[in-house]
């Protein structure tokens, strides 16, 4: 007999997306990644705090600051 110890299940990639104000309303996933339909759609509340973190995949998006020229 052998002593196996359950898999755990893979953690989530970590990804970090910058976006800008012509994006929002934020949400993840967005139209364009490639498993667009990874999870259910969720809208992030970015622009208060610049930065949201997805419940769901762990992706974490920054609102770049348009203003800096």
């Amino acid at each position: 007999m052998t002593d196996t110890k359950p898999s755990s299940p893979t953690p989530p990639t970590e990804r970090q997306i910058t976006i800008s104000r012509n994006d929002l309303p934020l949400h993840c996933p967005m139209p364009d990644a490639e498993l667009w339909s990874s999870h259910p759609r969720v809208y992030l509340p970015i622009e208060e705090s610049g930065q949201e973190l997805c419940p769901y995949c762990g992706t974490l998006y920054v609102l770049r600051d348009d203003t800096e020229r």
